[in-house]
Protein backbone atom coordinates (compact mmCIF):
# COMPACT_ATOMS: atom_id res chain seq x y z
CA UNK A 1 0.00 0.00 0.00
CA UNK A 2 1.48 3.37 -0.94
CA UNK A 3 2.70 5.55 1.89
CA UNK A 4 0.25 8.34 1.07
CA UNK A 5 -2.83 6.10 1.15
CA UNK A 6 -5.45 7.13 3.67
CA UNK A 7 -5.36 5.01 6.80
CA UNK A 8 -8.41 2.78 6.90
CA UNK A 9 -8.77 -0.32 9.05
CA UNK A 10 -11.57 -2.67 9.90
CA UNK A 11 -12.81 -5.01 12.59
CA UNK A 12 -14.82 -7.82 11.03
CA UNK A 13 -16.25 -10.22 13.66
CA UNK A 14 -18.59 -13.13 13.07
CA UNK A 15 -21.80 -12.89 15.13
CA UNK A 16 -21.68 -16.46 16.42
CA UNK A 17 -21.37 -15.78 20.15
CA UNK A 18 -20.36 -13.17 22.68
CA UNK A 19 -17.34 -11.06 21.80
CA UNK A 20 -14.10 -12.76 22.93
CA UNK A 21 -11.30 -10.78 24.60
CA UNK A 22 -9.02 -11.78 21.72
CA UNK A 23 -11.45 -10.11 19.35
CA UNK A 24 -11.57 -7.04 21.54
CA UNK A 25 -7.76 -6.76 21.52
CA UNK A 26 -7.91 -6.89 17.69
CA UNK A 27 -10.67 -4.26 17.59
CA UNK A 28 -8.77 -2.09 20.06
CA UNK A 29 -5.49 -2.14 18.12
CA UNK A 30 -7.32 -1.28 14.89
CA UNK A 31 -9.24 1.50 16.63
CA UNK A 32 -6.09 2.97 18.18
CA UNK A 33 -4.23 2.82 14.85
CA UNK A 34 -7.07 4.60 13.06
CA UNK A 35 -7.40 7.29 15.72
CA UNK A 36 -3.64 7.80 16.02
CA UNK A 37 -3.36 8.29 12.24
CA UNK A 38 -6.53 10.33 11.86
CA UNK A 39 -7.95 7.52 9.74
CA UNK A 40 -11.17 5.53 9.48
CA UNK A 41 -12.30 2.61 11.64
CA UNK A 42 -14.79 0.31 9.88
CA UNK A 43 -17.02 -2.27 11.56
CA UNK A 44 -18.11 -5.08 9.23
CA UNK A 45 -20.21 -8.07 10.27
CA UNK A 46 -19.16 -11.35 8.64
CA UNK A 47 -22.44 -13.22 8.98
CA UNK A 48 -22.31 -15.66 6.09
CA UNK A 49 -22.42 -18.64 8.47
CA UNK A 50 -26.20 -18.54 8.52
CA UNK A 51 -26.56 -21.56 10.81
CA UNK A 52 -24.47 -20.04 13.62
CA UNK A 53 -24.94 -16.30 13.11
CA UNK A 54 -27.72 -14.81 15.23
CA UNK A 55 -29.31 -11.41 15.71
CA UNK A 56 -28.63 -11.73 19.44
CA UNK A 57 -24.91 -12.17 18.82
CA UNK A 58 -24.88 -9.22 16.44
CA UNK A 59 -26.54 -7.03 19.07
CA UNK A 60 -24.06 -8.27 21.67
CA UNK A 61 -21.20 -7.23 19.39
CA UNK A 62 -22.61 -3.75 18.90
CA UNK A 63 -23.48 -3.27 22.57
CA UNK A 64 -20.07 -4.54 23.69
CA UNK A 65 -18.15 -2.19 21.42
CA UNK A 66 -20.30 0.71 22.60
CA UNK A 67 -19.70 -0.25 26.24
CA UNK A 68 -15.97 -0.24 25.55
CA UNK A 69 -16.23 3.13 23.83
CA UNK A 70 -14.83 1.84 20.53
CA UNK A 71 -16.96 3.88 18.14
CA UNK A 72 -16.81 3.11 14.42
CA UNK A 73 -16.85 5.55 11.52
CA UNK A 74 -18.50 3.21 9.02
CA UNK A 75 -20.65 0.19 9.67
CA UNK A 76 -23.97 -0.92 11.17
CA UNK A 77 -26.15 1.86 12.61
CA UNK A 78 -23.92 4.62 11.18
CA UNK A 79 -23.77 3.63 7.50
CA UNK A 80 -21.03 4.71 5.14
CA UNK A 81 -20.12 4.97 1.46
CA UNK A 82 -19.11 1.32 0.99
CA UNK A 83 -22.09 -0.46 2.55
CA UNK A 84 -23.90 -2.60 3.21
CA UNK A 85 -21.72 -3.69 6.14
CA UNK A 86 -23.25 -7.13 6.66
CA UNK A 87 -21.74 -9.77 4.37
CA UNK A 88 -25.08 -11.56 4.04
CA UNK A 89 -26.35 -8.43 2.26
CA UNK A 90 -23.43 -8.37 -0.22
CA UNK A 91 -23.95 -11.69 -2.03
CA UNK A 92 -24.52 -10.08 -5.43
CA UNK A 93 -21.19 -8.29 -5.08
CA UNK A 94 -19.33 -11.53 -4.37
CA UNK A 95 -21.08 -13.21 -7.30
CA UNK A 96 -19.82 -10.51 -9.67
CA UNK A 97 -16.19 -10.97 -8.63
CA UNK A 98 -16.41 -14.77 -8.64
CA UNK A 99 -17.69 -14.62 -12.21
CA UNK A 100 -14.81 -12.30 -13.13
CA UNK A 101 -12.27 -14.86 -11.86
CA UNK A 102 -14.06 -17.68 -13.68
CA UNK A 103 -14.21 -15.69 -16.94
CA UNK A 104 -10.50 -14.92 -16.64
CA UNK A 105 -9.67 -18.60 -16.16
CA UNK A 106 -8.47 -17.99 -12.61
CA UNK A 107 -11.24 -19.96 -10.93
CA UNK A 108 -13.39 -22.90 -11.96
CA UNK A 109 -16.37 -25.02 -11.08
CA UNK A 110 -15.55 -28.14 -9.09
CA UNK A 111 -18.16 -30.89 -9.05
CA UNK A 112 -16.22 -33.29 -6.82
CA UNK A 113 -18.47 -34.40 -3.98
CA UNK A 114 -17.48 -34.66 -0.36
CA UNK A 115 -17.81 -38.43 -0.63
CA UNK A 116 -15.42 -38.56 -3.59
CA UNK A 117 -12.84 -36.45 -1.79
CA UNK A 118 -13.20 -38.47 1.42
CA UNK A 119 -12.63 -41.66 -0.57
CA UNK A 120 -9.48 -40.20 -2.14
CA UNK A 121 -8.22 -39.16 1.27
CA UNK A 122 -8.95 -42.57 2.77
CA UNK A 123 -6.96 -44.23 -0.03
CA UNK A 124 -3.77 -42.47 1.08
CA UNK A 125 -1.36 -43.93 3.64
CA UNK A 126 -2.59 -42.95 7.09
CA UNK A 127 0.31 -40.58 7.80
CA UNK A 128 -0.50 -38.59 4.63
CA UNK A 129 -4.23 -38.17 5.19
CA UNK A 130 -3.90 -35.09 7.39
CA UNK A 131 -2.07 -33.34 4.53
CA UNK A 132 -4.51 -34.29 1.79
CA UNK A 133 -4.52 -31.77 -1.07
CA UNK A 134 -7.31 -31.42 -3.60
CA UNK A 135 -6.03 -33.35 -6.65
CA UNK A 136 -7.15 -30.91 -9.42
CA UNK A 137 -9.95 -33.17 -10.66
CA UNK A 138 -11.79 -30.30 -12.36
CA UNK A 139 -8.99 -27.76 -12.62
CA UNK A 140 -8.20 -28.17 -16.32
CA UNK A 141 -11.63 -29.17 -17.63
CA UNK A 142 -13.03 -26.98 -20.38
CA UNK A 143 -16.14 -25.05 -19.27
CA UNK A 144 -18.04 -26.93 -21.97
CA UNK A 145 -17.60 -30.05 -19.82
CA UNK A 146 -19.24 -28.47 -16.79
CA UNK A 147 -22.59 -30.20 -16.08
CA UNK A 148 -25.55 -27.84 -15.94
CA UNK A 149 -27.60 -29.88 -13.49
CA UNK A 150 -25.14 -30.86 -10.73
CA UNK A 151 -24.10 -28.98 -7.60
CA UNK A 152 -20.64 -27.44 -7.54
CA UNK A 153 -18.35 -25.11 -5.68
CA UNK A 154 -16.00 -22.52 -7.12
CA UNK A 155 -12.30 -23.14 -6.57
CA UNK A 156 -9.46 -20.70 -7.06
CA UNK A 157 -6.79 -21.87 -9.49
CA UNK A 158 -3.70 -21.54 -7.32
CA UNK A 159 -0.31 -21.20 -9.08
CA UNK A 160 1.66 -24.44 -9.25
CA UNK A 161 5.14 -22.92 -9.30
CA UNK A 162 7.04 -20.11 -7.62
CA UNK A 163 6.29 -18.62 -4.27
CA UNK A 164 4.12 -15.96 -2.69
CA UNK A 165 5.66 -13.41 -0.33
CA UNK A 166 4.22 -10.64 1.80
CA UNK A 167 5.81 -8.50 4.49
CA UNK A 168 3.97 -8.54 7.79
CA UNK A 169 4.31 -5.51 10.08
CA UNK A 170 4.76 -7.83 13.08
CA UNK A 171 6.42 -11.01 11.78
CA UNK A 172 8.39 -9.57 8.86
CA UNK A 173 8.74 -11.27 5.47
CA UNK A 174 6.69 -14.45 5.09
CA UNK A 175 7.19 -16.64 2.01
CA UNK A 176 5.09 -19.63 1.01
CA UNK A 177 5.92 -22.06 -1.85
CA UNK A 178 2.94 -22.02 -4.18
CA UNK A 179 3.03 -25.80 -4.56
CA UNK A 180 1.83 -26.03 -0.93
CA UNK A 181 -1.29 -23.96 -1.66
CA UNK A 182 -4.15 -26.10 -2.89
CA UNK A 183 -7.00 -24.92 -5.11
CA UNK A 184 -9.10 -23.54 -2.27
CA UNK A 185 -12.86 -23.04 -2.40
CA UNK A 186 -13.94 -19.41 -2.71
CA UNK A 187 -17.70 -19.89 -3.02
CA UNK A 188 -20.08 -22.63 -2.00
CA UNK A 189 -22.84 -23.92 -4.22
CA UNK A 190 -25.44 -21.84 -2.36
CA UNK A 191 -23.67 -18.62 -3.37
CA UNK A 192 -22.09 -17.99 0.01
CA UNK A 193 -18.47 -16.82 -0.16
CA UNK A 194 -15.79 -18.56 1.87
CA UNK A 195 -13.98 -16.44 4.44
CA UNK A 196 -10.87 -15.58 2.43
CA UNK A 197 -12.73 -14.54 -0.68
CA UNK A 198 -15.41 -12.50 1.09
CA UNK A 199 -12.79 -10.71 3.20
CA UNK A 200 -10.68 -9.83 0.16
CA UNK A 201 -13.59 -8.47 -1.85
CA UNK A 202 -14.83 -6.41 1.08
CA UNK A 203 -11.40 -5.10 2.05
CA UNK A 204 -10.73 -4.22 -1.60
CA UNK A 205 -14.00 -2.33 -2.10
CA UNK A 206 -13.82 -0.65 1.30
CA UNK A 207 -10.25 0.55 0.57
CA UNK A 208 -8.77 -1.05 3.68
CA UNK A 209 -5.12 -0.02 3.91
CA UNK A 210 -4.09 -2.30 6.81
CA UNK A 211 -5.51 -5.67 7.79
CA UNK A 212 -4.67 -6.24 11.47
CA UNK A 213 -5.90 -9.48 13.03
CA UNK A 214 -4.76 -12.39 15.20
CA UNK A 215 -1.70 -14.43 14.31
CA UNK A 216 -3.94 -17.49 13.94
CA UNK A 217 -5.00 -15.98 10.59
CA UNK A 218 -1.51 -15.85 9.12
CA UNK A 219 -2.07 -19.04 7.09
CA UNK A 220 -5.05 -17.40 5.39
CA UNK A 221 -3.01 -14.49 4.18
CA UNK A 222 -1.18 -16.25 1.35
CA UNK A 223 -4.57 -17.17 -0.17
CA UNK A 224 -5.74 -13.60 0.20
CA UNK A 225 -2.60 -12.20 -1.41
CA UNK A 226 -3.12 -14.53 -4.37
CA UNK A 227 -6.73 -13.34 -4.66
CA UNK A 228 -5.69 -9.67 -4.67
CA UNK A 229 -3.19 -10.40 -7.41
CA UNK A 230 -5.73 -12.38 -9.45
CA UNK A 231 -8.21 -9.49 -9.20
CA UNK A 232 -5.53 -7.02 -10.27
CA UNK A 233 -5.75 -5.09 -6.99
CA UNK A 234 -3.02 -3.67 -4.71
CA UNK A 235 -2.30 -5.79 -1.66
CA UNK A 236 -2.93 -4.00 1.68
CA UNK A 237 -0.50 -4.06 4.58
CA UNK A 238 -0.91 -6.90 7.08
CA UNK A 239 -0.25 -7.05 10.81
CA UNK A 240 -0.78 -10.38 12.56
CA UNK A 241 -1.13 -9.79 16.27
CA UNK A 242 0.25 -12.18 18.91
CA UNK A 243 -2.20 -14.49 20.64
CA UNK A 244 -3.70 -14.38 24.11
CA UNK A 245 -2.89 -17.71 25.76
CA UNK A 246 -4.52 -19.44 28.71
CA UNK A 247 -2.38 -20.05 31.82
CA UNK A 248 -1.49 -23.49 30.45
CA UNK A 249 -0.26 -21.77 27.25
CA UNK A 250 -3.06 -22.73 24.89
CA UNK A 251 -4.95 -20.29 22.70
CA UNK A 252 -7.59 -18.82 24.99
CA UNK A 253 -10.98 -20.34 24.23
CA UNK A 254 -14.37 -20.33 25.91
CA UNK A 255 -13.76 -23.93 26.97
CA UNK A 256 -10.44 -22.97 28.57
CA UNK A 257 -12.16 -20.14 30.40
CA UNK A 258 -14.78 -22.45 31.82
CA UNK A 259 -12.13 -25.03 32.74
CA UNK A 260 -9.89 -22.50 34.49
CA UNK A 261 -12.59 -20.20 35.87
CA UNK A 262 -11.40 -17.25 33.79
CA UNK A 263 -13.80 -14.95 31.91
CA UNK A 264 -13.12 -14.93 28.17
CA UNK A 265 -15.95 -12.79 26.79
CA UNK A 266 -16.29 -9.07 27.36
CA UNK A 267 -19.80 -9.65 28.69
CA UNK A 268 -18.35 -11.71 31.53
CA UNK A 269 -15.88 -8.97 32.45
CA UNK A 270 -18.66 -6.38 32.36
CA UNK A 271 -20.87 -8.55 34.57
CA UNK A 272 -18.00 -9.01 37.02
CA UNK A 273 -17.75 -5.26 37.41
CA UNK A 274 -14.68 -4.45 35.34
CA UNK A 275 -14.12 -1.00 33.91
CA UNK A 276 -14.05 -0.78 30.10
CA UNK A 277 -10.82 1.20 30.30
CA UNK A 278 -9.32 -1.20 32.85
CA UNK A 279 -9.95 -4.17 30.58
CA UNK A 280 -8.62 -2.42 27.48
CA UNK A 281 -5.49 -1.18 29.22
CA UNK A 282 -4.74 -4.75 30.31
CA UNK A 283 -5.37 -6.13 26.80
CA UNK A 284 -2.89 -3.69 25.24
CA UNK A 285 -0.18 -5.65 27.07
CA UNK A 286 -0.69 -8.49 24.60
CA UNK A 287 1.63 -7.27 21.89
CA UNK A 288 2.35 -3.63 22.79
CA UNK A 289 3.86 -1.54 25.54
CA UNK A 290 5.13 1.98 26.07
CA UNK A 291 8.26 1.77 28.19
CA UNK A 292 7.41 1.00 31.80
CA UNK A 293 4.08 2.83 31.74
CA UNK A 294 1.35 0.58 33.11
CA UNK A 295 -1.77 2.77 33.14
CA UNK A 296 -3.22 4.92 30.37
CA UNK A 297 -6.20 7.06 29.63
CA UNK A 298 -7.82 6.42 26.25
CA UNK A 299 -6.34 9.67 24.96
CA UNK A 300 -2.88 8.52 26.05
CA UNK A 301 -3.34 5.16 24.33
CA UNK A 302 -4.29 6.92 21.10
CA UNK A 303 -1.34 9.31 21.40
CA UNK A 304 1.27 6.67 22.19
CA UNK A 305 0.09 3.60 20.25
CA UNK A 306 2.16 2.59 17.23
CA UNK A 307 1.34 -0.50 15.18
CA UNK A 308 5.00 -0.67 14.15
CA UNK A 309 5.91 -1.36 17.79
CA UNK A 310 3.68 -4.44 18.15
CA UNK A 311 5.75 -7.50 19.05
CA UNK A 312 5.29 -11.10 17.91
CA UNK A 313 5.45 -12.82 21.32
CA UNK A 314 2.24 -14.47 22.53
CA UNK A 315 1.18 -13.57 26.08
CA UNK A 316 -0.32 -15.59 28.92
CA UNK A 317 -3.50 -14.21 30.47
CA UNK A 318 -2.93 -13.39 34.15
CA UNK A 319 -6.20 -12.81 35.98
CA UNK A 320 -4.50 -11.35 39.06
CA UNK A 321 -2.69 -8.78 36.93
CA UNK A 322 -5.89 -7.97 35.07
CA UNK A 323 -7.71 -7.35 38.36
CA UNK A 324 -4.79 -5.29 39.68
CA UNK A 325 -4.77 -2.98 36.67
CA UNK A 326 -8.55 -2.64 36.81
CA UNK A 327 -8.36 -1.71 40.49
CA UNK A 328 -5.77 0.99 39.84
CA UNK A 329 -7.82 2.36 36.95
CA UNK A 330 -11.06 2.64 38.92
CA UNK A 331 -9.41 3.98 42.07
CA UNK A 332 -7.81 6.98 40.43
CA UNK A 333 -9.52 10.18 39.33
CA UNK A 334 -6.82 10.40 36.65
CA UNK A 335 -8.45 7.45 34.85
CA UNK A 336 -11.99 7.21 36.23
CA UNK A 337 -13.89 10.32 37.27
CA UNK A 338 -16.25 10.01 40.22
CA UNK A 339 -19.16 10.59 37.86
CA UNK A 340 -18.06 7.63 35.74
CA UNK A 341 -17.51 5.57 38.87
CA UNK A 342 -21.09 6.20 39.97
CA UNK A 343 -22.37 5.50 36.46
CA UNK A 344 -20.77 2.05 36.52
CA UNK A 345 -21.57 1.14 40.11
CA UNK A 346 -25.25 2.12 39.97
CA UNK A 347 -26.50 -0.92 37.96
CA UNK A 348 -24.81 -3.28 40.43
CA UNK A 349 -26.38 -1.45 43.35
CA UNK A 350 -29.79 -1.67 41.72
CA UNK A 351 -29.25 -5.36 41.00
CA UNK A 352 -28.79 -5.84 44.74
CA UNK A 353 -32.17 -4.20 45.30
CA UNK A 354 -31.01 -0.81 46.56
CA UNK A 355 -32.61 2.55 45.83
CA UNK A 356 -29.94 4.80 44.30
CA UNK A 357 -32.08 7.89 43.76
CA UNK A 358 -30.21 9.70 46.57
CA UNK A 359 -27.16 10.29 44.40
CA UNK A 360 -25.49 12.54 46.98
CA UNK A 361 -25.51 9.70 49.54
CA UNK A 362 -24.30 7.19 46.95
CA UNK A 363 -21.46 9.53 46.00
CA UNK A 364 -20.44 9.89 49.65
CA UNK A 365 -20.40 6.19 50.53
CA UNK A 366 -18.96 5.06 47.18
CA UNK A 367 -16.00 7.36 47.80
CA UNK A 368 -15.42 5.50 51.10
CA UNK A 369 -15.16 2.02 49.57
CA UNK A 370 -13.44 3.09 46.35
CA UNK A 371 -9.85 2.84 47.69
CA UNK A 372 -10.30 -0.86 48.48
CA UNK A 373 -12.62 -2.20 45.77
CA UNK A 374 -11.01 -3.99 42.81
CA UNK A 375 -14.20 -4.02 40.72
CA UNK A 376 -17.56 -2.28 40.68
CA UNK A 377 -19.15 -5.52 41.93
CA UNK A 378 -16.77 -5.48 44.90
CA UNK A 379 -17.70 -1.86 45.56
CA UNK A 380 -21.43 -2.57 45.44
CA UNK A 381 -21.05 -5.49 47.85
CA UNK A 382 -18.98 -3.34 50.22
CA UNK A 383 -21.83 -0.82 50.37
CA UNK A 384 -24.46 -3.30 51.57
CA UNK A 385 -24.42 -2.20 55.21
CA UNK A 386 -25.04 1.43 54.26
CA UNK A 387 -28.31 0.44 52.54
CA UNK A 388 -29.62 -2.44 54.65
CA UNK A 389 -32.20 -1.76 57.35
CA UNK A 390 -30.66 -4.31 59.69
CA UNK A 391 -27.11 -5.55 60.04
CA UNK A 392 -26.19 -9.05 58.91
CA UNK A 393 -23.19 -10.24 60.91
CA UNK A 394 -20.54 -12.28 59.16
CA UNK A 395 -19.95 -15.56 60.94
CA UNK A 396 -16.25 -14.90 61.38
CA UNK A 397 -16.92 -11.41 62.78
CA UNK A 398 -19.77 -12.07 65.25
CA UNK A 399 -17.51 -13.34 68.10
CA UNK A 400 -16.27 -9.75 68.50
CA UNK A 401 -19.72 -8.85 69.82
CA UNK A 402 -19.45 -11.46 72.60
CA UNK A 403 -16.16 -10.38 74.13
CA UNK A 404 -16.10 -9.51 77.83
CA UNK A 405 -17.24 -5.95 78.28
CA UNK A 406 -18.63 -5.62 74.73
CA UNK A 407 -22.14 -4.74 75.89
CA UNK A 408 -21.01 -1.92 78.14
CA UNK A 409 -18.65 -0.64 75.49
CA UNK A 410 -21.33 -0.63 72.75
CA UNK A 411 -24.02 0.98 74.92
CA UNK A 412 -21.51 3.52 76.22
CA UNK A 413 -20.24 4.72 72.86
CA UNK A 414 -23.81 4.75 71.52
CA UNK A 415 -24.79 7.20 74.24
CA UNK A 416 -21.69 9.34 73.65
CA UNK A 417 -22.25 9.56 69.89
CA UNK A 418 -25.98 10.12 70.32
CA UNK A 419 -25.34 13.15 72.47
CA UNK A 420 -23.07 14.93 70.01
CA UNK A 421 -24.33 18.38 68.98
CA UNK A 422 -22.48 18.13 65.62
CA UNK A 423 -22.11 14.89 63.71
CA UNK A 424 -19.01 15.37 61.58
CA UNK A 425 -15.92 13.22 61.07
CA UNK A 426 -13.55 15.34 63.16
CA UNK A 427 -15.87 15.49 66.16
CA UNK A 428 -16.63 11.76 65.86
CA UNK A 429 -12.91 10.89 65.82
CA UNK A 430 -12.30 13.03 68.91
CA UNK A 431 -15.23 11.36 70.69
CA UNK A 432 -13.99 7.85 69.86
CA UNK A 433 -10.45 8.65 71.02
CA UNK A 434 -11.73 10.15 74.27
CA UNK A 435 -13.98 7.14 74.94
CA UNK A 436 -11.07 4.73 74.47
CA UNK A 437 -8.85 6.76 76.79
CA UNK A 438 -11.48 7.40 79.47
CA UNK A 439 -12.44 3.71 79.66
CA UNK A 440 -8.84 2.43 79.58
CA UNK A 441 -9.52 0.48 76.34
CA UNK A 442 -7.27 -0.51 73.48
CA UNK A 443 -8.16 0.39 69.92
CA UNK A 444 -7.38 -3.14 68.73
CA UNK A 445 -10.27 -4.37 70.92
CA UNK A 446 -12.56 -1.38 70.59
CA UNK A 447 -12.35 -0.72 66.82
CA UNK A 448 -13.26 -4.20 65.49
CA UNK A 449 -16.21 -4.54 67.86
CA UNK A 450 -17.68 -1.18 66.79
CA UNK A 451 -17.15 -2.03 63.10
CA UNK A 452 -18.92 -5.36 63.44
CA UNK A 453 -21.81 -3.72 65.32
CA UNK A 454 -22.27 -1.11 62.60
CA UNK A 455 -21.43 -3.07 59.45
CA UNK A 456 -21.51 -6.76 60.33
CA UNK A 457 -17.88 -7.11 59.23
CA UNK A 458 -14.41 -6.17 60.39
CA UNK A 459 -13.26 -4.71 57.11
CA UNK A 460 -14.80 -1.28 56.53
CA UNK A 461 -13.68 2.19 55.49
CA UNK A 462 -12.49 4.55 58.24
CA UNK A 463 -14.69 4.25 61.32
CA UNK A 464 -15.42 7.99 61.77
CA UNK A 465 -16.38 8.23 58.08
CA UNK A 466 -18.68 5.20 58.36
CA UNK A 467 -20.36 6.63 61.46
CA UNK A 468 -20.85 10.04 59.85
CA UNK A 469 -22.34 8.50 56.69
CA UNK A 470 -24.75 6.24 58.58
CA UNK A 471 -26.04 9.14 60.66
CA UNK A 472 -26.67 9.49 64.38
CA UNK A 473 -30.00 7.62 64.52
CA UNK A 474 -28.86 4.53 62.64
CA UNK A 475 -25.54 4.41 64.49
CA UNK A 476 -27.21 4.58 67.90
CA UNK A 477 -29.80 1.95 66.93
CA UNK A 478 -27.20 -0.47 65.55
CA UNK A 479 -24.88 -0.13 68.54
CA UNK A 480 -27.70 -0.75 71.03
CA UNK A 481 -28.99 -3.69 68.93
CA UNK A 482 -25.55 -5.28 68.93
CA UNK A 483 -25.22 -4.69 72.69
CA UNK A 484 -28.50 -6.52 73.23
CA UNK A 485 -26.95 -9.67 71.79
Amino acid sequence: MSSDAATKVRFAPSPTGNLHIGGVRTALFNYLHARAKGGTFVLRIEDTDLERSTDASTQNLLDTLKWLGLTWDEGPEVGGPEGPYFQSQRLDIYGTYVQQLVDDGKAYRCYATREELDALRAALPEKERAHFVYPHIWRDRDPSEWPADKPYVIRFKAPLEGETTFTDKVFGKITTPNKTVQDFVIMRGDGMPLYNFGAVVDDMLMHISLVARGADHVNNTVQQVLLYQALGQPVPDFAHLPLILSPDRRKMSKRDGERLGIPVSVSEFRDRGFSPLGLMVYLTRFGWSHGDQELFTMDELIEKFDMDQVTSSDGVFDMKKCVSINQKIIQSDDYTSMDDYLLHITPFMQARGYDTTDTAFLRKVAALVRPRAATFVDAAAALDFFYEDTVTYEEKAEPDLHKDGAKAMLDGIADKLGALPAFDVEVIQTTLDAFVTDNDLKWKDFGPTIRVALAGRKGTPGLPEVIEALGADRVRARLHAAAAL
